[in-house]
């Protein structure tokens, strides 16, 4: 068991005892514990099996590959409808609505799913690149920018690009670009510092 996660526990103190159960299922199934995106999660040979969280309103488990699972018992809600299409979430607003045993079936389930190879993999975005004029304009001031802007994936320099684009004023977007600027010569994607945390 993860120390990181206890820490994550202690901070969710309103609903300590749900997460503690919750997390009590994984103890004897043949996953990681591991803190990403903030959150526990729980990974089976290298994969997303199910993530653990509380907000202010309820507390739930994430499951990667949800909609592949049968769920006979209705348990699943998709929370970002239209942007995710495997990920599902089963919610919880006390401690007696969690059946651990219902809960373990469905880990389980998940896990051989993994296992056979089951999964639903992301659409990848094919739309071309915007680039912002700020960053053009930077382009032609700095080479060097531009040489490694092109050395990253296509994700991440659409990543640093929206970034820009999303901004309404022009200050904001001069703001932006500021920013990003030391990163793209260091190296580093606008979103790194919230991968594999």
């Amino acid at each position: 068991m993860s120390s990181k996660v206890d820490e994550y526990i202690l901070k969710k103190g309103n609903w300590r005892a749900e997460l503690e159960l919750l997390r009590s299922v994984f103890s004897d199934l043949p996953v990681e514990e591991t803190i990403k995106w903030g959150a526990p999660t729980y990974v089976f040979e290298g994969k997303n099996i199910v993530g653990l969280a509380a907000f202010k309103n309820y507390c739930g488990l994430w499951f990667f590959q949800g909609a592949l699972l049968e769920d006979k018992q209705k348990v699943f809600i998709n929370a970002q409808e239209g942007k995710t299409k495997a990920m599902l979430q089963w919610r919880f607003y006390s401690l007696k609505e969690i059946d651990i045993n219902l809960i373990k079936e469905y880990i389980l389930e998940a896990i051989e799913n993994s296992k056979a190879g089951k999964e639903i993999k992301p659409k990848r975005n094919t739309k071309p690149i915007v680039i912002p004029e700020e960053l053009k304009v930077a382009f032609l001031e700095n080479e060097k920018l531009e040489a490694f802007f092109n050395e990253f994936t296509t994700s991440k320099q659409r990543e640093f690009c929206e970034y820009i684009l999303s901004a309404k004023r022009a200050t904001t977007k001069q703001i932006r670009l500021e920013k990003i600027t030391p990163m793209i010569l260091n190296k580093v994607g606008l979103n790194d510092k919230y991968k594999n945390c």
